[in-house]
């Protein structure tokens, strides 16, 4: 096996300094780091902070105008080997500045790419806000999830059973970040795919309301049947 060095991305939208979603992303990024030297690989960790980016949101949702901070975490998504991505969540749905961010992003940045998926919450009654929400909307960005998904209430810091889920995640992230996968499909097929920032929201300024099927839908006649 060639020596690589990777570069690990954590994208923490922990609300505060410091913050137990942070300090959940920075446990997967440790055990990720030392499990790569363990195989041989050096790794470089860049933090993207989705709170410092919040003055720029608005904006971005809005118009798709980046600002500086913005194009930043973008560069360093791109570069990404791997990524850790965790959200605290509310209301049984990660934090609208976690989700926010991700829908403002080229719906192809981050294809194929290897994703460690991370929760925190208050209670265990969020548990599988992670598989039900996080890990439908990364699929959606064509990422690679790894099998296991990482989640914890206050009580969970202390057990030997989230260290453990930690140590099978990171394992699995470094594995697929060896496979090489992501880098070789921006290499060889990036240009085959369709690149739009934003979600869709906005295209339905360009549906034709003069349509049949449009007529119809809004209660109208079809051509056939008038005059």
């Amino acid at each position: 096996m060639t020596a690589d060095t990777f570069h690990l991305v954590v994208v923490s939208a922990g609300a505060s300094d410091p913050s137990s979603t942070k300090m959940l992303a920075d446990r997967a990024a440790q055990r990720v780091t030392s499990l790569a030297r363990e195989r041989g690989h050096d790794v470089r960790v860049s933090v993207i902070e989705i709170r410092e980016l919040l003055p720029e949101l608005p904006q971005a949702l809005s118009s798709q105008f980046m600002g500086p901070k913005f194009r930043a975490a973008i560069d360093t998504l791109v570069d990404a080997d791997g990524i850790i991505a965790a959200a605290p969540v509310y209301k049984a749905g990660a934090s609208a500045a976690f989700t926010g961010f991700l829908q403002v992003l080229d719906n192809d940045l981050l294809i194929g790419k290897p994703v460690i998926l991370a929760a925190t919450a208050g209670t265990a009654r969020h548990a599988l806000v992670v598989d039900e929400e996080m890990r439908s909307l990364f699929a959606y960005l064509r990422t690679l999830p790894v099998p296991t998904g990482l989640f914890a209430a206050p009580e969970d810091f202390s057990s030997t059973a989230l260290t453990a889920r930690i140590s099978r995640a990171a394992q699995e992230l470094v594995l697929l970040m060896e496979s090489g996968f992501a880098r070789a499909v921006r290499g060889d097929t990036w240009g085959a795919y369709q690149h739009e920032y934003g979600s869709a929201g906005g295209t339905e300024l360009g549906i034709d309301l003069s349509s049949d099927l449009m007529r119809l839908a809004t209660g109208g006649s079809h051509r056939a049947d008038q005059g």
